[in-house]
């Protein structure tokens, strides 16, 4: 049998997991054995009777920095109690979160997420750890916490048997590098508002080119930075075919 996903969870506040992962595809996929989730609290690893992980910065400033000693051990245990996995630092100050990461990483056999809090954690034992730092989006929350439901529940929701059309994944945003199609259901007309007609012809080839031509067409609007993306990928993917289509036929002129 082939061994559960498993993620560890590096954090000040493990009361906050499994929090909505509990729920839905992500909570029975947890209950079938499909993936496994480990929230471990880092003040176990402190040094002192007070269990302190933090401490006043050098250089001076607000706020207090998480210690390298406590991450380091901390993070020694997440790697002694499973399969060697990545680890994975969320802080604003790391590189954006995409479908293809979350891909790479629910192809893995897991993660190892540390969540920081104050003003973060001291750069050394990020260096010395290797940390791969990762932000969902440019702007601040008070913790890696509910970047890190985030990034499990993006990850999790892409194992084989969690989600029950597993086809569906193909066509979701970002899947082949567009922001998805609008979706339309019952009933018909609503509100004076139709339906596009294209829907509801039963040609599902031309179904297919009216929603692919719409996630062409959100995305150009909404999203430039993924359009150029796609936009040169698929001129650079024609480009041979139309080379080789331009050849003379052998015993042409």
């Amino acid at each position: 049998m082939t061994a559960p996903w498993q993620a560890s969870v590096l954090t000040l506040f493990p009361e906050m997991f499994p929090g909505p992962l509990g729920c839905s595809l992500a909570g029975r996929a947890m209950q079938s054995g499909l993936w496994r989730l480990d929230a471990r609290n880092l003040r176990d690893h402190a040094l002192d009777r007070h269990a302190s992980v933090d401490d006043t910065p050098f250089g001076g400033g607000a706020g207090m920095v998480m210690r390298p000693d406590v991450i380091d051990r901390a993070l020694a245990d997440a790697a002694a109690n499973g399969p060697e996995r990545p680890t994975i630092y969320l802080t604003p100050r790391g590189r954006m979160l995409d479908q293809a990461r979350v891909q790479d990483l629910a192809d893995g056999p897991g993660v190892v997420l540390l969540c920081g809090r104050f003003e973060g954690v001291d750069q050394r034992v990020i260096e010395a750890r290797g940390l791969e730092e990762v932000s969902l989006g440019d702007f601040v929350l008070s913790g890696g916490e509910t970047a890190a439901l985030c990034l499990l529940d993006a990850c999790v929701r892409l194992l084989p048997g969690v989600v029950g059309e597993a086809a569906s994944l193909g066509e979701e945003s970002f899947a082949q590098g567009l922001l998805e199609y609008p979706h339309y259901t019952r009933p018909q007309v609503w509100q004076g508002m139709s339906v596009p007609e294209i829907l509801t012809s039963g040609h599902h080839e031309r179904i297919r080119d009216w929603r692919r031509a719409e996630a062409e067409a959100v995305t150009r609007a909404r999203r430039p930075d993924l359009w150029a993306t796609y936009h040169q990928r698929t001129h650079q993917d024609r480009a041979p075919q139309e080379r080789r289509a331009a050849l003379p036929i052998e015993g042409q002129p």
